[in-house]
């Protein structure tokens, strides 16, 4: 962790001092000469940098040593950013402008003097370190040259082998998976498999693979086994000597002498030799990286003999690619369900016998934040053994207070292990990512953009040519998902993680590693405010800001937080003296009806959200923030802005927008904003969502395509006459992956025949509004997977086009078409998983040819007042998941009912809804409750997810 801050802080080092201004070099010359003395230092120290976060785990020594290098580096970048305030001002060029900047300087003297002492006092605390860090140098070189085996690491490995030696009486809810992963390894195939297990640490991989390793069967099965242990001090000259060892004591031979001495080349070729005309079960336990296994995988012959290996891991990327290149399994290991948690919680915490009725609430609360991990279940269920059934309050402090159970028992340290392991074996870079998670309270869902846009702010994504900033930010989550670090909440149709969260373990292990590492102070509505460091880097509040202790100095604050206040939140009462070097503020749903006037000085601002607030206007002094990069005031009441938003030469995305849904058949449901014309200035925006262009329609669409960085676009209130403006400069917006176009009113025609040479990247593309003509361009897209046609009322059938888009995965379809008719051709729609028909006036009839949509997997017909039939043919698609009818005849309904004619043809879709719109809501009902023509309404918590979600979801 100390890393990053070294590195931001090198950055800026350079950012301030690489400055050619020959005036500024002579007023801030004590300035400059300190810099490049502190910079100079933490070069040097950067190299061990890595080493000693790693270090710092198992020795005190190093770990002061790092806090201390942390500490003093944010202390400097909050001197080198006071510096730059004083001069941040623009004053022109030439003699004049010249002057102008001496009498700044000269004004601001004093205060650059005292940032130079400042500065100096700083590099004497640099040497003391440097001092020490010498004294640790010859522990940083041990460590590079490799992992030892000192006696945390043996204890670690003694624990991890106790964890295999489980008697089975303590597991439960393995018999399913153990079934299910023999019948993978027995199943007939001649050629060598991967089998991988994947998961979080603690959820009992190692322990499922060893009880389908000692299974008597399996031993019978394959003729020689072997279990090897990975994990992260891989050597792998150790694992293939001990893989050789096992396999001469497996096919009953002396172990040769000679292997003691064997390079890794000949270890390979002695194990290859031994396994080559044997059928053979190799288990990998632990593996963390893909670099492991392409140093084992070509020991290990495909000898066609049905060999099997078995890979146990964390890292999700290592099963996968074992399994492409294999042609395998992977078993992702779920969580235990509630009942089987709850039987091995009362197994270990009350002796097999019941949980008494008034410890009931609490055991099941604690039971939730272990959220089905087992290693969690039964290390917390074995400290509450010890406890006093009858002392209520001891049971429920562990309840209260469990992440400080974590950190301060000693019968909880091997499951603080287990989960730390992970956040040691990130790199640097990554560990900023992870501990940010600590800023979102606990079952909070994290909107993937939202997160990303903060990663940005923050300054912890690296830059790499030929991407943005934002697609390596999403690099880094997919890898935190991919370590198991992260979980996926929600999902786009199209494949996109919507929301991920964090399991609550992991959750309490960050929190106090960022506590410790004065990374992100939490304050919730117990917390103490003594325990608040002097120097506040991220600052989050959860729920009441009554906990927040008034008149707190918190100068050098970084970025704040509120979630959930219950009132308005007065930034100036609760900090009076201000945070001037703040770089994000987020509001998102604070009770706020202004815009909030402290933000005027934040110079360094980058990010700013009110999202969901109540702010109707935007202030002039918006122009000030010229370092703002998100500017969030989705679903606030915000309508226009000032001309001032041109100044943001650095804002990357803009997002003014709100839902006002009235009723399923409103057709203007959104609101955008207005915008000055000339809106093509803002050169970096990626994200600029929604604009009304109804007013100077044509400047401002003309300006768009200047804006050539844009991912995605909205545009509300077109009119015809923009038609040819918009295809020029939707032709420039080469990288724009997401278009969402509706016209001025319903029965306004868009006009988009005019595109020739559409962005071959578009994924997205929304339109709302009457279409002489289905646009010619948009069966081309070949990186098409979302589409959006509503009120186009077409007089050709647009399935006969459409049907041949590459990767089109989801298709919503209202008032599209004016016939009687839809066919679904046989060679049509191959990728399709969602299908939404909506108000088809005239429709009659649809046909499904066989072959036709193999993939779909959920389909929605509604308001089709005329339709006769369920679809011809719908009985072929055969993955089909979810069949929803709204709004739909009754005489059609009782067709497919459990006793209609038609009911054949919907049998094999395990879900089939009829929803009806009535007095504002919807009312669900299941077909199989349909009897003699009457409908049992179903509770809301009862039905899909998908009818409760429907309408939330941007359309």
């Amino acid at each position: 962790m100390a890393e990053s801050s070294v590195i931001y802080l090198l950055e800026k080092l350079a950012d301030i001092f690489e400055n050619d201004d020959h005036l500024l070099g002579v007023l801030f010359r004590g300035v400059r000469e300190e810099g490049v003395y502190l910079r100079g230092e933490f070069e040097r120290m950067r190299a061990f940098l890595r080493t000693a976060d790693a270090l710092q785990e198992t020795d005190q020594e190093v770990e002061v040593w790092v806090k201390q290098v942390r500490d003093v580096a944010h202390e400097a970048e909050d001197i080198l950013d006071e510096f730059t305030l004083l001069h941040k001002h623009d004053h022109g060029r030439g003699i004049y402008g010249s002057l102008r900047t001496l009498g700044c300087c000269i004004k601001n003297a004093k205060a650059c003097y005292r940032i130079a002492s400042e500065l100096k006092a700083i590099n004497s605390r640099i040497k003391n370190i440097s001092e020490v860090h010498k004294r640790l140098r010859h522990k940083f070189i041990k460590a590079e040259q490799g992992p030892g085996s000192d006696s945390v690491g043996n204890t670690w490995q003694d624990r991890r082998g106790d964890a295999l030696l489980l008697d089975v009486s303590d597991l439960v809810g393995l018999d399913e998976p153990k079934k299910q992963l023999v019948g993978w390894l027995f199943k007939s195939s001649p050629g060598r498999k991967v089998v991988s297990l994947a998961g979080m640490g603690g959820m009992g991989k190692s322990t499922l693979a060893k009880q389908v390793y000692d299974d008597p069967e399996v031993k019978k099965h394959f003729k020689v086994c072997a279990w090897i242990t990975v994990n992260r001090s891989f050597k792998s000259g150790e694992i293939l000597k001990d893989m050789a060892q096992q396999l001469f004591k497996a096919i009953r031979r002396r172990v040769p002498q000679v292997v003691a001495n064997m390079d890794n080349d000949q270890l390979k070729t002695t194990i290859k030799e031994l396994l080559q005309q044997r059928r053979y079960l190799i288990v990998l336990d632990d593996v963390w990286h893909l670099c492991e296994w392409h140093a084992i995988q070509n020991a290990l012959p495909n000898n066609s003999c049905g060999s099997r290996i078995m890979l146990t891991t964390r890292n999700s990327e290592v099963a996968s690619t074992t399994r492409v290149l294999s042609d395998g399994k992977t078993y992702q290991l779920k969580p235990l369900p509630p009942p089987e948690s709850w039987e091995l919680f009362c197994r270990k915490a009350f002796r097999h016998n019941k949980c008494p009725p008034h410890l009931e609430d609490i055991c099941k609360d604690i039971l939730k934040k272990c959220e089905g991990l087992p290693l969690a279940i039964v290390a917390i269920s074995g400290v509450l053994a010890t406890k006093d059934t009858r002392r209520i309050d001891e049971w429920d402090m562990v309840s209260r207070s469990l992440g400080a159970e974590i950190e301060g028992n000693d019968k909880l340290s091997y499951l603080k292990k287990v989960l730390s392991l992970s956040f040691s074996d990130l790199p640097y870079f990554l560990k900023s990512c992870f501990l940010y998670l600590s800023i979102f309270p606990e079952g909070h869902l994290i909107q993937r953009m939202r997160l990303i846009r903060l990663w940005v702010a923050e300054g912890f994504i690296e830059a790499k040519e030929g991407r943005t900033l934002e697609e390596v930010a999403d690099d880094y989550l997919h890898e935190l998902l991919n370590r198991s670090l992260m979980q996926v909440a929600t999902t786009t149709p199209d494949g996109r993680v919507k929301t991920c969260r964090i399991h609550d373990l992991l959750r309490e292990i960050i929190i106090s590693k960022s506590r410790d590492q004065n990374f992100t102070t939490i304050v919730k509505e117990k917390s103490v405010p003594a325990q608040w460091s002097d120097k506040i880097r991220r600052l989050s509040i959860h729920n009441r800001l009554q906990s927040v202790q008034p008149n707190r100095s918190v100068s050098q604050l970084r970025s704040l937080f509120m979630f959930g206040a219950s009132r308005k939140p007065s930034i100036t009462a609760l900090f009076p003296s201000g945070f001037r070097l703040l770089n994000v503020l987020d509001l998102h749903s604070a009770p706020l009806k202004r815009f909030p006037v402290e933000v005027v000085d934040l110079y360094f601002l980058k990010y700013l959200s009110l999202r969901e607030t109540k702010v109707k206007t935007v202030p002039r002094f918006i122009g000030k923030l010229q370092n703002l990069e998100t500017l969030d005031l989705k679903h606030s009441y915000v309508s226009e802005l000032p001309d001032e938003i041109l100044k943001l030469q650095r804002l990357r995305h803009l997002l003014v927008y709100q839902h006002e849904f009235v009723s399923y058949e409103q057709f203007n449901s959104k609101n955008g904003f207005k915008v000055t014309p000339k809106i093509g200035v803002l050169r970096a925006l990626q994200k600029l969502c929604f604009i009304e262009v109804n007013q100077d329609g044509g400047t401002i669409i003309r300006e768009l395509g200047k804006l050539t960085q844009l991912r995605r676009l909205g545009l509300l209130k077109l009119r015809k006459a923009d038609g040819k403006a918009l295809c020029s400069s939707i032709a420039k917006l080469s990288n724009l992956r997401a278009l969402s176009i509706a016209s001025v009113k319903e029965d306004e025609t868009i006009d988009l025949q005019h595109l020739y040479s559409p962005p071959s990247l578009l994924q997205r593309l929304y339109m709302r509004g009457r279409l002489d003509a289905l646009p010619h361009w948009i069966p081309s897209l070949p990186s098409l997977v979302r589409l959006s046609l509503k009120w186009s009322r077409l007089k050709d059938d647009p399935l006969i086009s459409l049907r041949h888009i590459p990767n089109l995965v989801q298709l919503e379809l209202c008032q599209v078409f004016v016939g009687d008719r839809l066919c679904f051709k046989a060679d049509g729609f191959r990728k399709l998983k969602i299908l939404s028909l909506e108000k088809f006036d005239e429709l009659r009839c649809i046909d499904v040819e066989m072959g036709a949509m193999e993939c779909l997997e959920k389909l929605s017909i509604q308001r089709c007042k005329r339709l006769e039939n369920v679809p011809s043919g719908i009985e072929h698609l055969h993955k089909l998941k979810f069949l929803e009818f709204s709004d739909m005849p009754v005489d059609l309904m009782k067709t497919i009912r459990p006793d209609g004619k038609d009911n054949w043809r919907v049998s094999h879709v395990p879900e089939v809804y009829s929803t009806y719109w009535r007095e504002g809501g919807w009312e669900v009902y299941s077909i199989d409750s349909m009897t003699d023509g009457e409908y049992c309404p179903l509770p809301s918590n009862l039905f899909s997810h998908e009818l409760q979600t429907r309408w939330k979801s941007w359309k």
